[in-house]
């Protein structure tokens, strides 16, 4: 691979590329742009037809499903057609959560605290990708937020080319109120109850989480005199994160998975998606789109979930280690 000039597929900015090349396993070329927000792929037909006629707010919204993608272990996620029409139905951030993302983006840009640091170039064009903005203005009216609020101090011009901010103490403190149960090991279940199923919990699910130094949590498994939704609801929000194995039988899909999994994005908790391979084909739309553990025997979830969970979460607080 040559640093060359390349030209994003999806904003139509130019950057300096180092990571274009053709994997055997792909059917089109992998970019590695900033204002895309790194590494993306999409099919020649896509980036032709369906790609070209999104609107800069769709556009956005697109940037902001790629940085999702990545965070959950998707590398190099594939924009298919149907992602293009997905996008078109989703929301908009809400400007306080393209805050948010800005000023943590911001902070993880520097090296130590009270540093500061200069958006410039590629980090101007990520700081468009990061808050979701389909210009510079719109940093510029964000930067102006966060600076208001005591979160980051700024100087420069922030709808030119470059300005440089400091996170304050009040924006530590912000990021980490957005950091949600941090020093929690508990990991809520949510998946198909069933004995088809229960080698997929007992051998792979399990262990997978323990392994990664957390502790699984099966709603059935726990005693309790409240009513069950209240109880899931409780557990949720006790969790430092969820999986969600979307298996299903013959009688169709799980409502209770989908529900928990949602409610779980709803608080801003980390949702790991898995499915069997025999029934990815039934995914629902709402999920379909994000990135899933496709598994075919327990102890191959049981290894591909824990790889999930150190590159995603990290290590829980119960990790063993030798001596």
């Amino acid at each position: 691979m040559s640093n060359v000039i390349s030209t994003c597929q999806i904003w139509g900015d130019e950057y300096l590329a180092t990571g274009i090349y053709f994997p055997q396993n792909r059917m089109c070329r992998i970019d590695n742009s900033p204002r895309a927000g790194g590494a993306y792929c999409i099919p020649e037909p896509v980036v032709n037809g369906s790609i070209s006629r999104l609107s800069s707010e769709e556009k956005a919204r697109l940037t902001t499903w790629l940085i999702d993608q990545r965070a959950q272990g998707e590398s190099e996620p594939i924009v298919s057609s149907e992602i293009v029409e997905y996008i078109k139905n989703v929301r908009s951030l809400p400007i306080y959560e393209r805050a948010d993302r800005l000023l943590k983006f911001i902070n993880d840009q520097s090296l130590k605290i009270g540093e500061r640091v200069r958006i410039y170039g590629d980090f101007y064009y990520s700081a468009l990708a990061y808050s979701e903005s389909t210009d510079k203005t719109e940093v510029a009216y964000i930067a102006k937020y966060l600076s208001e609020k005591g979160w980051m101090e700024i100087a420069g011009h922030t709808i030119d080319d470059y300005f440089s901010s400091i996170v304050t103490v009040e924006g530590y403190s912000r990021i980490a109120e957005q950091a949600v149960n941090t020093n929690s090991s508990q990991v809520f279940v949510a998946m198909w109850f069933n004995d088809s199923t229960a080698d997929a919990f007992e051998k792979g699910i399990n262990p997978a989480i323990r392994e990664a130094g957390y502790q699984p949590l099966r709603i059935d498994a726990k005693e309790h005199i409240n009513k069950i939704d209240d109880e899931i609801i409780a557990e949720i929000r006790r969790s430092r994160f969820i999986v969600a194995d979307f298996t299903q039988g013959a009688d169709g899909a799980r409502g209770g998975v989908y529900y928990e999994a949602g409610f779980a994005h709803g608080l801003g908790l980390q949702v790991i998606f898995t499915c069997h391979k025999d029934s990815v084909a039934d995914l629902h739309f709402d999920t379909n789109h994000y990135n899933h553990i496709v598994w075919e025997e327990p102890a191959d979830l049981r290894d591909k979930l824990k790889n999930r969970i150190l590159a995603v979460i990290g290590e829980g607080p119960q990790i063993r280690r030798s001596v």
